[in-house]
């Protein structure tokens, strides 16, 4: 397992992060060879079918991660911190304790929250921090960074992140540019999903890069397996097996 303290190699290698969500796919990433699975609230959308990653707890997320857990205990899983749960550094220690317990090797929150990263690296709970698009918050999904306003108030969060003890930092929906200025500026990893190729990094949605699900996909995404098609056609040749009383076997 890469430790939390060994993320400056990837300064210098590409780091494969993929998000995970239970025991058969977090088995499937290890066996895959990815560096890190990210237990992502995205699983609000993509497992539960709700509307926004508002949507779960920490309950729901730690039933999650320890299932990731279990099926990929050589890997380094980071646990997302889920909305609400980080709004004061004390509750913010205490969930990032309870996903550490649970066996995640790292926490990642959204946004700027100086405190609560202070207050959780210095109660020894890695956290890998969160720019750009933040879909916790977010009323607009448009690309991030593209003004020169906003791009330097991103690096200077960045910075911010860095000092306050992030480990490293993902870049959602960032301009490709600012996203580069981001990564040459931090000495942590930068993991990019829609920030270009300049980054340290790459994350993508399980459901999005098997093709878990049709057409359209997010822009910046890519399929590269059609596990929508292949269950789809399984499933329909169950349905036609039993049926016509093909299945069971005589």
């Amino acid at each position: 397992m890469i430790k939390a303290s060994e993320f400056g190699r990837f300064k210098r290698t590409p780091m494969v992060v993929a998000t995970g969500y239970d025991f058969p796919f977090a088995r499937i990433l290890e066996e895959a060879g990815v560096d890190a699975i990210l237990v992502g609230d995205s699983l609000a959308n993509v497992v539960l079918g709700l509307d926004s990653t508002r949507g779960v707890d920490m309950d729901i997320m730690a039933l999650f991660v320890a299932a990731a857990v279990r099926g990929a205990g050589n890997t380094h899983i980071m646990a997302d911190m889920p909305f609400g749960s980080d709004t004061d550094p004390a509750k913010a220690v205490a969930g990032g304790k309870r996903f550490l317990q649970l066996g995640a090797a790292s926490v990642k929150l959204e946004g700027a929250k100086l405190e609560a990263i202070k207050a959780m690296t210095s109660e020894g709970i890695p956290v890998v921090g969160h720019l750009g698009l933040l879909p916790q918050t977010a009323k607009s999904f448009k690309q991030v960074g593209r003004d020169p306003a906003e791009r330097d108030e991103l690096l200077r969060s960045a910075e911010a992140l860095v000092k306050a003890g992030a480990i490293a930092m993902v870049l959602e929906h960032m301009a490709f540019d600012t996203a580069s200025l981001v990564t040459r500026a931090v000495p942590v990893p930068t993991i990019g999903i829609g920030a270009g190729r300049e980054v340290d990094g790459q994350v993508l949605v399980l459901h999005d890069f098997l093709g878990m699900h049709p057409a359209p996909f997010p822009p910046f995404a890519k399929a590269f397996a059609d596990l929508h098609g292949a269950a789809l056609a399984g499933a329909t040749a169950y349905c036609r097996a039993v049926r016509e009383r093909l299945f069971p076997a005589q």
